[in-house]
């Protein structure tokens, strides 16, 4: 199993530095947003000068408008066009909504009969990811919103999954069935991980409610053998750079445990602040935070 940082967890930080920083820590690549930084520059370029720091193992397709990037259709066909040019094996990208009228997105998406070689052209693995309930009502405003419909058209369209843990928290605390259901039907390919709870998404493991551990656990006795993704919100994380770098290598210690990944050699050096990291420890064994 890969352990892959996704830049969105520390998106307030220049790319290359978050490259840099999960290099360090023994992350086995990065998967990237496309995001504003690619408005006005040579992507290719871009990409191949951060590929020399660590592989990309992923790109995500944008998921608000970006300058000179169109529609979500083109969004997604630009993705994968940049991952065919630099030899990046996957991209995901979100499902339309129906709360927002992506409709002409929705029909689009209906009338491709194989994703993988109408769009991947059979070298780009293409994944959909299964997204949050919001609103005081939980509802899901997305289409494919429920399982066992996503799973349906994941199939009849060979397309893959990139699953989600917070998302599928958002709807059910306790989402170790949902989860079997998307392995079982052979299409998950990616995975998303981080913690939710008091309504919020995107949590270091131990600050919300889901079983992590546990998922870990089931994850590890499936032989999944794809990539696992730390998706952070970068509030999760302090502002000092040196304080970040302990963190990940917390969390990634925790991961590697949990997957029988290789386990890293300890930091050297002091802990900046004693009490903050055996918190973050408590955190993610599971331990009361006293939030």
């Amino acid at each position: 199993m890969k352990l892959i940082l996704s830049a969105g967890s520390l998106h307030t930080l220049p790319l290359a530095k978050i490259f840099e920083l999960a290099r360090d820590t023994g992350f086995d690549g990065v998967e990237v947003i496309i995001n504003h930084d690619f408005q006005y520059q040579d992507n290719l370029a871009y990409l191949r000068d951060l590929q020399q720091i660590l592989p990309i193992a992923s790109l995500h397709a944008p998921f608000f408008e970006i300058d000179g990037w169109g529609n979500k259709i083109q969004q997604l066909t630009r993705t994968t066009e940049l991952a065919l040019k630099t030899g990046i094996p996957l991209i995901n990208f979100h499902p339309p909504a129906w709360i927002a009228f992506e409709w002409r997105f929705w029909r689009w998406l209906k009338n491709i009969r194989d994703f993988q070689e109408q769009i991947g052209q059979n070298q780009v693995i293409i994944t959909m990811e299964n997204m949050p309930c919001t609103g005081a009502f939980k509802t899901n405003p997305y289409f494919l919103g429920q399982t066992r419909k996503m799973i349906d058209f994941l199939q009849r369209h060979n397309l893959f999954l990139t699953f989600d843990t917070a998302h599928m928290g958002t709807s059910k605390a306790n989402f170790l069935q949902d989860f079997h259901l998307f392995y079982e039907s052979g299409m998950m390919r990616n995975i998303h991980f981080s913690d939710y709870g008091y309504g919020k998404e995107h949590l270091l493991p131990g600050h919300g409610i889901l079983p992590l551990t546990r998922f870990l656990n089931h994850l590890r006795e499936t032989d999944y053998n794809e990539a696992l993704v730390l998706e952070l919100s970068p509030q999760e994380f302090p502002q000092e750079e040196e304080l970040i770098r302990e963190s990940l290598a917390e969390i990634f210690t925790y991961l590697c445990q949990e997957t029988r990944h290789r386990v890293p050699l300890p930091m050297t050096g002091d802990i900046g602040n004693q009490e903050d990291s055996e918190g973050m420890r408590a955190g993610i064994r599971g331990e009361p935070l006293g939030i």
